[in-house]
């Protein structure tokens, strides 16, 4: 039983913000291309960014950003152009959209975020960004959050979007998030894009610490296929709308209930991405038990999750459960092969570390199954396996690998 429950409004139900979304002739396609986060009063800012030492500009400049002043009053995101591996100009480009975006919402430039999908090695269009920047201040609205989650995305076929509320000191208190990302999709850090709203009231170092903890638990346990992009961002804001009491403990019953409704929101844009994987037909999730501690079962599911072999079984319906036995023993954390449990649904597959007799034909249904269900509800694969009597436990969630995700990627520049 949670706390919380979802509501409609997406990144724009929080209190105290606004969102928009446009096509700006940034993607030859004339998609939708543009976004625009806006709160009403400076917000504490929060940032997990990529780990790759190839990165694109808006991550260095956030970074740099957060670090002078971890307070924000916008996000801008274009989408088309990565503006990654762009050198100095890329970086100049980065600089003068936020002093653009700053003169239109009359702002100070270092309130402002930025970040970047899109092609690896092309920079900002930025004389169509500069028409563009006074119509997206105009439409920004607080109705905007659905045109918002559409500018960001590229190979997505869906928009990710939620939005959740709870009660603190009899006051609602409300986080809602949007994410981007189909391919590419490895993160050692969050995600393709994801930007998050809260209008609870927040320590800075509470926040940052709140939106690392969350992204291990969500965008860091997902895998689509094996590559981390470099420009992978979670951004959060904190406006403190709700008029509640500062959260400064993390031990504290208010800081608890935040914290575990910032990751539930994170854990769904996560689940998102995984199963709108390029070319996937179903979302997998991997659950782990009996490690050790939670890094190392974290580890393994992630590991099984991203195993090659393991998604291409489970898109030919192949209840191949020795694929899943080599992925975690490969993963690097040590436990008893002897104590390995290794279920497929409902199936148990092996027991001891021995192989167990199972409807072969009933368990190949069950992916079939999973494969012809509904978005997010019906069309999971749940592999569980236990490792031994540890307390130690993790999850991760992929998808499974398609022809189609060559098709998807095999010409994607040309």
């Amino acid at each position: 039983m949670t706390d919380w429950q979802e509501i409609e409004g997406g990144i724009t139900a929080p209190k105290g913000f606004l969102a928009t979304g446009m096509a700006a002739g940034l993607k030859p396609s004339g998609a939708p291309d543009l976004a625009l986060i806006v709160s009403d009063t400076e917000a504490i800012a929060a940032g997990v960014f990529t780990t790759s030492q190839v990165r694109a500009a808006c991550v260095d400049y956030c970074r740099q950003r957060l670090q002078d002043k971890a307070s924000s009053r916008a996000i801008l995101c274009n989408a088309g152009q990565a503006n990654a591996a762009t050198g100095e100009l890329g970086l100049q480009d980065a600089i003068e959209s936020a002093k653009l975006l700053a003169e239109a919402l009359n702002i100070d430039s270092d309130a402002i975020l930025l970040a970047s999908t899109g092609v690896i090695g092309q920079r900002i269009r930025m004389d169509a960004l500069r028409k563009a920047i006074p119509q997206l201040v105009n439409t920004l609205s607080e109705t905007g959050g659905q045109a918002a989650a559409k500018a960001i995305t590229t190979t997505d076929l869906v928009t990710k979007s939620i939005a959740l509320e709870t009660v603190i000191e009899d006051r609602p208190v409300r986080v809602g998030g949007i994410a981007k990302g189909s391919g590419m999709i490895h993160p050692n850090m969050a995600t393709m894009l994801a930007f998050v709203t809260c209008d609870a009231a927040v320590s800075t170092a509470l926040w940052q610490e709140m939106l690392t903890r969350a992204a291990n638990q969500s965008f860091n346990q997902i895998t689509v296929d094996g590559d981390t992009s470099t420009n992978d961002s979670l951004i959060a804001l904190a406006n403190g709308q709700s008029r509640t009491s500062a959260i400064t403990d993390m031990n504290s019953k208010e800081a608890q209930k935040l914290q575990g409704m910032l990751t539930a929101v994170c854990q769904h844009l996560a689940k998102a991405i995984a199963r709108d994987g390029e070319g996937a037909t179903c979302l997998v999730e991997v659950q782990v038990s009996g490690a050790s501690d939670d890094e190392g079962a974290r580890r393994i599911a992630k590991t099984i999750a991203g195993s090659s072999l393991v998604k291409s079984a489970i898109f030919g319906r192949d209840p191949n459960w020795g694929r899943i036995a080599a992925a975690a023993g490969r993963a690097g954390v040590s436990f008893h092969q002897e104590d390995l449990q290794i279920k497929l649904g409902d199936f148990l597959m092996m027991e001891n570390g021995q192989p167990l007799a199972f409807d072969r034909q009933a368990a190949s249904n069950y992916l079939k199954q999973a494969a012809a269900g509904t978005y997010l509800k019906e069309d999971t694969v749940l592999i569980s396996v236990c490792l031994g009597n540890g307390s130690g436990t993790g999850i991760a969630w992929g998808c499974d690998l398609s022809y189609d995700y060559v098709k998807i990627n095999a010409e994607y520049t040309t």
